[in-house]
């Protein structure tokens, strides 16, 4: 199982490196969007900025490496997934309709810590994982879909926050799966089995 970890100086690729080749993974840490079939998965890990990350990610570059690979992205990573961030003015990959949007200015940002999932829909990384199960979260933007029906997962934080997404060969988590405890080294067995399919 090749799978890359794209870093386009978005920190924290120890942690999920560490976790995919605890699930059995050879990994690559990779700068710059491969040519397609190169690998058989792709990471889009999370912490950074909006902008930043668009510019290393080049979206046409970064669709076609895509083309039969799954694509997990996390936390910014699944961000990029949309069409727009009110944190940028640059476009997102545009593989889910729909912006990311600042937290409400009501809550406390960042969003930094534990939070339970309530499972609402299908997902590859839910297969086996309890409806309640905690994750770890940090972060102060969230996605607002424009088709509810990519939400597989949603936790309460004083908003409904979208905490798994799935369209296609693209899932995202707005949470960390690598700093998940068990729940989350579920998820990451559990794309990659969906990845050897």
């Amino acid at each position: 199982m090749r799978v890359a970890v794209l870093d386009y100086g978005a920190g924290n690729l120890f942690s999920i490196r560490h976790a995919l080749e605890r699930a059995g993974a050879a990994v690559e840490t990779v700068t710059a969007p491969g040519r397609a079939g190169s690998h058989d998965a792709i990471v889009l890990p999370g912490v950074g900025s909006f902008d930043p990350a668009m510019r290393k990610m080049s979206a046409p570059a970064l669709r076609e490496w895509a083309a039969g690979a799954p694509v997990l992205g996390i936390c910014l990573g699944m961000e990029a997934f949309f069409e727009r961030s009110e944190e940028g003015e640059l476009a997102g990959l545009g593989v889910m309709r729909g912006e990311v949007v600042a937290l409400p200015r009501n809550l406390k940002v960042p969003h930094m810590g534990w939070n339970s999932l309530e499972l609402t829909g299908d997902s590859v990384l839910t297969d086996g994982v309890e409806d309640g199960a905690w994750a770890y979260f940090v972060h102060s933007y969230m996605a607002r879909p424009a088709d509810a029906s990519v939400v597989a997962a949603e936790a309460d934080y004083g908003a409904r926050i979208p905490a798994i997404v799935q369209s296609g060969e693209y899932v995202g988590t707005q949470f960390h799966p690598e700093k998940s405890g068990a729940a989350g080294r579920a998820m990451i067995a559990n794309f990659l089995g969906a990845c050897r399919r």
